[in-house]
């Protein structure tokens, strides 16, 4: 699907920078994207699903699939495990169909063909035609509710199913409901686990009640309990489903209304009374299409038409998620199963923060810092109800999937950019009781002084994640007041050195009497009994954001260091271990660009005195590994995190600390780009930007000449001109 499809619907515009987003790139190849209707940061996200097995169908779609089994509410965008796909409608014709069958058979179930050349979307829309029905269905949303439209063939057996169980296989149902009001309102609900961890502190259960409207009252329904049709009103049960049926005219348009909510029926109707009410399908698209637009014009750039769109579909994709929490009176369904309020903020869950706070947090609070105090406040209730900051919050649980406590990057983040609406105090107790808990390999950290190997699994990667946070602590701690704490946390920041092997000049494991791993072998990588996540020791060797001389003073200074990261770049990409993750993607020598720990290594260049370097590897990854079609992304876009990496890097500059308040600088990819922060325009000019022109050959600061090879939130906030000037020598 190429963005030029994307201007069916209406005449294009300056202002129209929807024109330029792809929602289907990231769905081929690793990417986990979905391309469906949802509204920036939305409850909902209505999109297709097409399989459900196999780890790139962790979306629910897959651009090498040719089937759609149905159109469900709620998606993630792409993570690397699967989970929601919540109240799945499908229309269909013909005999009644209880399974929605096999994608090798459609024909034996409700699930229909489809092609791509008759699939469309853009942000807040998708289309496509079903082909064994010969139904255009098309997708729109609100923030809380899903808006479909079916237009029908003319027959006398036209249904649409409503499926609560089609996710069963990786999403556990507890059990469901569903409930006929009149013919035409549907009410229900679906409680089921996921990913979770096991234990009640843990405990992983999302609740999900809906309310449907049909535009044209069904004449009949039937109820379906473990694939057998029963005789009521009125079902529950694990594996329920209802058919509405209809006779329809050639052409004719029935139009589905669904609101959604984590804590009653009651509020899924007043979501959707508030959110929709009698308005037409179109009129909620044209209205996700103008929502869309003025969060995109949040950066305005001028660039080649392919890199505009890998630019807009990328800065699209960093503004899904975190995703809308509460409903349109303030309440949700917290971490501990209770029913709050948001007084005086939004909430929001979906946060993947091993991921985000490497840069599409930091994009966020430049952009959108009301959104991130919303966000932080989001954090703080979490903390109140759980007891520590979140992790990886999904619904009203708490995943814990990853390492590290990176809420407390974003909040100190947020802090020192001067977003307003939180309590400093009460985020800075927040943050040092995750930081003093006894538990992920904590406990072991404050006994040893390290985490050793033999006594904590994931050790290595999990300590260097430690570090950085503790080093955001510390900064905290510091502006507070708090002068023990600053010297308490910058002790255990510092703890990276610990783990630095002299002889090979990596990272590595460290046993609980003090000797390293031996033997050592730093490709290798394994989901179970190993040093890293997600990586192995090459690419974490490099992650101490935070104190990027003192790692190449371990080196033995600019030089060594420089060599350690040619090394990087340059080894060959094999890998070993019986079971690598497969996240481990994007690949240039051990550099990892599909997974996040590698994202800031390129800019290091910066601080061995050789910038011409980071040049040239930013814009192979930028040129190489990022597309405007669906294979357009190296690896998971892990909810936005691969995508802001580019949105940065496109502008020329890169949060290496996301929590230090400077920006490394690279190389553009577009001509200029400029964005407002706070009252003040901040923009980037680009000069003599070729594909021959790969290199920095000057840099000037508000017309004067700039020999850093850094800016910061100052220089933003005071609404600087940076300019590069390119060329194709090597400065």
């Amino acid at each position: 699907m190429s963005a030029a499809a994307c201007t069916e619907s209406k005449e294009t515009s300056a202002s129209d920078f929807c024109a330029f987003v792809n929602p289907f790139v990231g769905t081929d190849g690793h990417g986990h994207t979905f391309p469906g209707a949802s509204m920036p940061m939305g409850m909902v996200q209505l999109s297709p699903d097409t399989g459900l097995e196999g780890w790139d169908r962790c979306s629910g779609y897959h651009y090498s699939d040719s089937t759609i089994i149905g159109f469900s509410h709620t998606h993630l965008s792409g993570t690397g495990r699967s989970d929601l796909m919540d109240v799945l409608v499908m229309p269909f014709t013909g005999d009644l169909k209880l399974k929605a069958g096999d994608s090798d058979n459609p024909e034996q179930g409700y699930r229909s063909r489809f092609s791509h050349d008759e699939e469309l979307a853009w942000p807040g829309y998708y289309k496509v035609r079903l082909k064994d029905y010969d139904i255009v269905a098309e997708l729109t949303a609100t923030p809380r509710c899903g808006v479909h439209r079916y237009t029908f063939p003319a027959d006398s057996r036209a249904h649409l199913m409503v499926d609560l169980s089609h996710h069963f296989a990786t999403d556990s149902v507890i059990s469901t409901t569903m409930e006929i009001l009149d013919n035409s309102t549907l009410v229900g609900s679906r409680q089921s686990k996921g990913w979770g961890e096991p234990g009640e502190k843990y405990w992983s259960e999302q609740q999900m009640f809906f309310a449907m409207r049909v535009s044209k009252p069904f004449m009949s329904a039937d109820m379906v309990c473990d694939d057998i049709i029963v005789d009521s009103k009125k079902i529950d049960g694990k594996e329920i489903k209802a058919i509405l049926n209809y006779e329809t005219k050639s052409d004719e348009a029935i139009e589905l209304k669904v609101g959604i909510s984590a804590v009653s029926i009651e509020n899924a109707l007043a979501n959707l009374d508030a959110e929709v009410g009698n308005k037409s399908f179109v009129s909620v698209r044209d209205a996700a299409r103008d929502e869309w637009n003025k969060r995109l014009a949040s950066i305005k750039v001028d660039a080649d038409s392919v890199t505009k769109t890998v630019f807009y579909t990328a800065l699209y994709h960093s503004l899904l998620t975190p995703c809308l929490y509460n409903d349109v009176d303030g309440s949700y369904r917290g971490s501990d199963k209770n029913t709050h309020k948001a007084d005086g903020f939004t909430n929001y869950t979906v946060m993947s923060l091993w991921d985000t706070f490497r840069a599409q947090n930091p994009l966020l609070a430049l952009i959108a810092p009301d959104t991130t105090s919303d966000i932080v406040n989001s954090m703080l209730a979490h903390y109140d109800e759980y007891g520590l900051l979140p992790v990886w919050p999904l619904w009203s649980s708490e995943t814990n999937c990853m390492i590290g406590y990176h809420a407390v990057p974003v909040i100190t983040d947020a802090y020192f950019k001067g977003c307003k609406g939180f309590d400093a105090e009460r985020a800075y107790e927040a943050m040092k009781t995750s930081a003093m808990q006894d538990e992920f390999g904590v406990a072991e950290l404050k006994k040893y002084g390290y985490i050793p190997f033999d006594k904590y699994n994931k050790s290595v990667s999990t300590a260097l994640e430690y570090c950085y946070d503790d080093w955001c602590i510390a900064r905290m701690a510091k502006a507070l007041g708090h002068d023990d704490d600053y010297d308490y946390f910058s002790k255990r920041a510092s703890g990276y050195s610990k783990y630095f092997d002299p002889e090979y000049k990596l990272m590595n494991g460290v046993s609980s009497a003090g000797s390293f791993r031996r033997p050592f072998d730093p490709t290798y990588s394994s989901y179970g009994e190993c040093d890293w996540v997600e990586g192995n020791s090459w690419q974490y060797s490099f992650f101490v954001p935070h104190d990027v001389e003192g790692l190449m003073a371990l080196h033995g200074g600019e030089k060594q260091f420089e060599q350690a990261l040619d090394s990087l770049f340059n080894s060959n990409s094999g890998m070993s271990g019986a079971d690598v993750p497969i996240d481990i993607t994007g690949l240039v020598g051990q550099y990892a660009h599909g997974n996040e720990p590698s994202h800031h290594v390129a800019y290091l260049y910066n601080y061995a005195g050789v910038p011409h370097k980071t040049q040239e590897q930013v814009g192979n990854i930028m040129t190489t590994l990022y597309n405007a079609g669906p294979d357009g992304l190296c690896g998971n876009d892990d909810c936005g995190q691969m995508s802001a990496w580019y949105v940065f890097s496109a502008m020329g500059f890169y949060p290496v600390n996301p929590a230090s308040g400077e920006y490394a600088l690279g190389r553009p990819m577009v001509r200029k780009a400029s964005m407002s922060i706070g009252e003040k325009p901040f923009t980037v000019e680009c000069r003599n930007l070729s594909p021959e022109n790969i290199y920095v050959k000057s840099v000037t600061l508000d017309g004067k000449p700039y020999d850093k090879l850094y800016i910061t939130d100052k220089d933003l906030a005071a609404g600087a001109n940076l300019v590069f000037e390119m060329d194709s020598e090597r400065p």
